[in-house]
């Protein structure tokens, strides 16, 4: 394995503190985000007007700003418009692809059986792999699609004055029209479809239509998919033993009993994105993180976030940071008498603990000893195509739409997340699901991708705004009370998780991390995707990963240099974090007790708690 400056796990001193230790939020504080303030309060006839009329237009668009999507097309159209050079290249490009597909008809018609293509798929593009495709008619079906999707990008890029954002939002829209015309989506043009439509006598048709009704109706009555039925919290997923012992207005925090006779003296907190049920991370009894961990010899908790209705509209990030974070570690570290906790956190779960571990740096609370970020990011300017739909315009709008109702809905932010991945989760499933007639099998991932979340009005608005719209965290204008934080405060090792395949938190966003802190980091690139990638326990088939550590004092490198210079390692890296754990962990020992009623936090119920059932 390549060697970048010190490869694995760093052999650094824990981080020691004394009894007293220094508070950084008070327990439900209110901090306003001065420049954007979002709350529904002292809202003027005008106001709420301008707002109900866009929330009513938001419902319509599925939350998507047609103003943002106007301007973006009038940039674009507008500079095309006066860029006759442009024009004209777009024209020869024409004129080349229309030649191009000519000849190839004309080799097909001698060569049927041909294997020959004049223009191929992009990589991640598996809608045309079967070898059916290379059959008349149907190669210059998709050949002819190819060429027309490759010519758009042409027109929709490398226009010159066009602003990137705008750019980027007219080559994605462009692209998710193309992909409405693909002939992979009908009957009569897909040789798979026709093929078993054929051998079946259209008895998948009928099947198709059958599943199509069933996934309808469960959408008008709100209901789960087919198949999640046979997944249960508390029965198949989330079994994991343990109590809940402590539990406010926005958390239950989940203490998991022992499975080894010696603990690790420092526990471990998991923060889990609230965006999502915390039992991801809890899945089933061969996949769950949680297992894992106690099965090393860790004492675990995790916190499990309440479902935001209507009420909690006016939460906000710092009362996630104060009534989340900061309330679970105060009730952790007094539980096992420990100085200092191993803090995980996941997606959105990572991005607070980071803004936690830098507000408990600035008032020199040393109670992180590590600090592990799973698919988190801390610099939001290379985001991935979710910066799509992040700018002004659309804020304003979603957050109107939000103001309306109090919350954004699960299925609105489920549209913007299958818009990304069109191909895979949208037009695939239509073809597989409706053309083909059949279903895939519903496993534990996907059960648990549709027991979705809710996302309050002020804390979503403040998080887009002052996190992805302006980057203040990574720029140094994030205020915790009355000051602002900064990642560079941060000492406390960190182990970094990105995965190849994220398309919600890109590995190279991720990796931005190295540019913002004054610690060691060991970085770990995973393959698979934002979830899948993360829940990817030992004996997982078809897994690897790379890590190396660097050090704080170390030369920067840029992750394409990085990635090129560690090797791969096959199999899980859930053994890699644990090895970093124990090397910045005390002598095991016996185990706290569970629940302990003498420290104040006695039983409130079992493991998985109550907020994981809120619908």
């Amino acid at each position: 394995m390549a060697n970048l400056a010190t490869v694995g796990d760093l052999d650094l001193p824990k981080h020691k503190v004394s009894a007293g230790v220094p508070a950084i939020l008070p327990k439900s504080p209110r901090i306003e985000a001065p420049e954007h303030p979002v709350s529904h309060t002292h809202t003027t006839m005008e106001q709420a007007l301008d707002k109900g009329v866009k929330a009513g237009i938001a419902k319509l668009t599925a939350g998507l700003s047609p103003i943002a999507l106007a301007a973006a097309y009038a940039d674009w159209t507008l500079h095309l418009a006066s860029a006759p050079g442009k024009q004209l290249q777009l024209f020869e490009k024409a004129g080349k692809k229309a030649w191009r597909l000519a000849s190839y008809a004309g080799f097909c018609a001698t060569h049927p059986d041909t294997s020959k293509t004049c223009i191929d798929p992009l990589p991640q593009d598996r809608r045309f792999r079967s070898q059916n495709w290379q059959k008349w008619p149907y190669n210059l079906f998709y050949q002819s699609f190819l060429l027309n999707q490759q010519w758009w990008h042409n027109a929709t890029t490398g226009v010159e004055g066009v602003t990137q954002q705008h750019e980027n939002v007219v080559t994605f829209a462009g692209r998710q029209l193309l992909d409405v015309f693909s002939p992979s989506n009908y009957v009569l043009t897909n040789p798979d479809v026709v093929e078993q439509t054929i051998r079946e006598g259209g008895t998948n048709l009928l099947r198709g239509w059958q599943n199509y009704i069933d996934d309808a109706s469960r959408l008008y009555a709100k209901q789960k998919p087919v198949g999640a039925e046979a997944f249960e919290v508390g029965r198949n997923m989330a079994t994991s033993p343990g109590k809940v012992v402590f539990r406010n207005r926005l958390i239950e925090l989940i203490q998991y009993a022992p499975t080894t006779d010696k603990v690790r003296p420092e526990p471990i907190l998991i923060v889990p994105a609230w965006i999502m049920k915390y039992y991801i991370l809890d899945l089933s009894e061969h996949n769950s993180l949680v297992r894992f961990l106690t099965g090393q010899g860790f004492t675990v908790f995790m916190i499990s976030w309440k479902n935001p209705d209507q009420g909690d509209r006016d939460l906000g990030m710092d009362d996630y940071l104060s009534l989340g974070v900061m309330d679970a570690l105060d009730a952790a570290t007094a539980i096992t008498d420990s100085e200092t906790v191993h803090a995980i956190g996941y997606c959105l779960g990572g991005t607070l603990l980071s803004i936690a571990a830098s507000a408990m740096a600035r008032e020199g609370d040393k109670r992180m000893g590590t600090i592990t970020l799973l698919a988190a990011q801390t610099d939001f300017t290379e985001p991935g195509e979710l910066q799509l739909f992040i700018n002004d315009s659309q804020l304003a709008f979603l957050e109107d739409m939000m103001w309306d109702q109090g919350y954004l809905d699960t299925t609105q932010m489920a549209g913007a997340f299958q818009l990304l991945r069109s191909n895979d989760l949208i037009w695939s499933r239509i073809v597989h699901d409706y053309l083909m007639g059949e279903r895939t099998p519903m496993i534990d991932l996907m059960a648990w991708n549709a027991d979705a979340t809710r996302m309050p009005y002020r804390m979503h608005s403040e998080y887009l705004r002052r996190l992805f719209l302006n980057n203040d965290l990574a720029e140094g204008r994030y205020h915790v009370g009355d000051r602002p934080v900064t990642i560079s405060d941060i000492r406390a090792p960190v182990f970094m998780v990105g995965t190849e395949r994220d398309h919600v938190a890109p590995w190279r966003s991720v990796y931005k991390f190295n540019l913002l802190c004054d610690t060691d980091v060991t970085f770990v690139l995973t393959s698979g995707g934002h979830n899948a990638g993360i829940v990817s326990e030992p004996g997982h088939p078809h897994r690897h990963y790379r890590i190396a550590t660097l050090a704080k004092d170390a030369p920067y490198f840029d992750p394409d240099r990085w990635m090129a210079q560690v090797d791969p390692v096959d199999g899980s890296w859930w053994p890699a974090l644990s090895d970093w754990l124990g090397k910045h962990s005390g002598a095991a020992a016996t185990p706290p007790p569970l629940a302990p009623k003498d420290k104040g936090y006695p039983p409130l119920c079992d493991a998985p708690g109550t907020y994981v059932y809120q619908e």
